[in-house]
């Protein structure tokens, strides 16, 4: 990554750096002066604890699964916001440069995040970007919401519990290798989160199989890609188009056409996302509309026993399982809080 500032900065994060930088360092990012260089920040003590910062609530309740309480956690990207078209706030340029390692999901998701690290000079060594350490790219999902011309993959490898179980490995090697003196932690802690996520993969196989006839899904947000890849469900259709605008007269008539074609009986809408674009489907098609789904706001609130990804995988797929008829009973059963050493 760059080190230094040039003069290609873009307007919004030169109004957010403009308090971070000071008024000698924003005039050299104005002047593109090659010396402006934003400080960095202190060293950290040998005894202090790590200072991470994670992007979207799941990938930062998988590292704080990992990490347990020997790290200073911050989410970056609040719970509730859309983590599409998020723009940093201005502490965001003095938290990422003070991190000693930043997880993001990668896969293109949280592209103002990395400019800003990429403009104040955070080393890339301190950017672990999950879904690109797990993701191969011929693996990547191109589809509705996310098609393969805009050059951006589905970014939701997460809402498969096995990537998000691979996401944790990953962040282990991590602060082990930053950590040593706390691995032996950050693995147990590990190896209890993967038993969890063994547990609900097992419970999701159960659960699918009870439910009659096809497996199909049509959605608001395009978020289940890596899901329906590994669970063997069929994603027909979302009704969020590529822009994350307002879908237009002519694709949602389209959209009426491939439910009845499809025989997709529920639509599910998203908690993040309210639309009366998908109550107008449902009411032209004839199909149930169902507005519980989340991809990236945790159940409950901070402190929360539910509070945590697994809760929101569990709450998803029940729900899923549930509206199309088949039995969530083993998805119920699976423990979703924080089990840690």
């Amino acid at each position: 990554m760059r080190t230094g500032v040039t003069t290609s900065t873009s307007s919004w994060v030169g109004r957010l750096l403009r308090p971070y930088l000071g008024a000698v360092a924003c005039a050299a990012v104005l002047a593109g002066c090659a010396s402006g260089t934003i400080p960095t920040a202190e060293p950290r003590a040998a005894d202090a604890p790590l200072q991470v910062v994670a992007s979207v609530a799941p990938i930062t309740d998988i590292v704080r699964r990992v990490a347990g309480d020997q790290v200073t956690l911050t989410g970056a990207i609040p719970e509730g916001v859309d983590s599409h078209t998020f723009r940093p706030q201005q502490d965001l340029a003095a938290l990422i440069s003070e991190a000693d390692v930043i997880f993001l999901n990668g896969l293109s998701l949280e592209k103002p995040v990395m400019e800003l690290a990429d403009i104040i000079g955070v080393p890339s060594d301190r950017v672990v970007r999950l879904g690109d350490a797990v993701v191969p790219a011929s693996d990547y999902r191109y589809d509705f919401s996310f098609p393969q011309s805009g050059g951006k993959p589905n970014p939701h490898a997460w809402m498969s519990p096995l990537l998000g179980r691979a996401y944790a490995r990953v962040v282990a090697d991590e602060l082990c290798r930053r950590a040593a003196d706390d691995c032996a932690l950050f693995r147990a802690n590990l190896r209890a989160f993967e038993e969890q996520v063994d547990r609900l993969d097992t419970a999701m196989r159960t659960a699918f199989a009870t439910i009659p006839g096809a497996k199909r899904l049509l959605t608001y947000h395009d978020a289940y890609a890596y899901f329906a890849a590994e669970y063997g469900w069929e994603v027909v259709g979302a009704v969020q188009p590529a822009d994350f605008g307002r879908p237009s007269p002519a694709e949602v008539d389209g959209l009426v056409r491939q439910i009845r074609d499809t025989g997709v009986s529920v639509l599910f809408g998203s908690e993040m996302f309210p639309s009366s674009v998908v109550q107008q489907l449902a009411h032209a098609s004839g199909a149930r509309y169902v507005t519980d789904l989340s991809d990236d706001d945790l159940p409950g609130e901070p402190g929360d026993a539910d509070n945590t990804y697994l809760a929101m995988l569990v709450d998803n797929y029940a729900t899923i399982t549930e509206q199309l008829g088949g039995d969530a009973a083993a998805l119920r059963s699976v423990p979703v809080g924080a089990v840690r050493s």
